[in-house]
């Protein structure tokens, strides 16, 4: 693993990554994105809020887009729901993901932390947004990089 953003993760993890987007996507009108970031100065879930709206998270039509946030060198990461799904789960549910992503995470095991906590936002946006005939993936299912 390199200590960058763009190399913290070998071609085959960050693969993993996106399949595991494009799985959780598959029952739902949801929107999942990871950003993976080398550094964040400041506090994590302001860096996440403005990065949901800078990558547009926002612009789904049922506002149900959710953001993985991780700066790697940091080692800072948050999840961002909108709206529309945050108005449908429990309290804590993000909270809950978080501490089954912490877990991975404190034992360096990166891809299984994302990974886990992707499969678990799918779940929930499979019960609250059902896939509809007509959807559209209205959001890009790769990871997006920072400095």
């Amino acid at each position: 693993m390199g200590t960058t953003a763009r190399k913290f993760f070998a071609k085959r993890e960050k693969d993993e990554i996106q399949k595991a987007i494009l799985n959780a996507e598959m029952d739902t009108s949801g929107e999942i994105r990871v950003h993976i970031e080398s550094q964040c100065r400041g506090e994590v879930l302001d860096r996440a809020a403005y990065l949901f709206k800078k990558i547009g998270m926002h612009k789904t039509e049922l506002r149900n887009g959710v953001l993985v946030y991780l700066a790697v060198e940091s080692r800072k990461f948050a999840i961002i729901g909108d709206k529309g799904i945050n108005a449908e789960v429990p309290d804590d549910f993000w909270n809950h993901i978080k501490i089954k992503m912490a877990e991975h995470f404190a034992k360096d095991n990166f891809v299984d932390g994302l990974t886990e906590g992707i499969t678990m936002t799918g779940k929930q946006l499979k019960k609250h947004f059902p896939r509809l005939l007509n959807d559209i993936n209205e959001l890009s299912d790769e990871i997006s990089f920072g400095k």
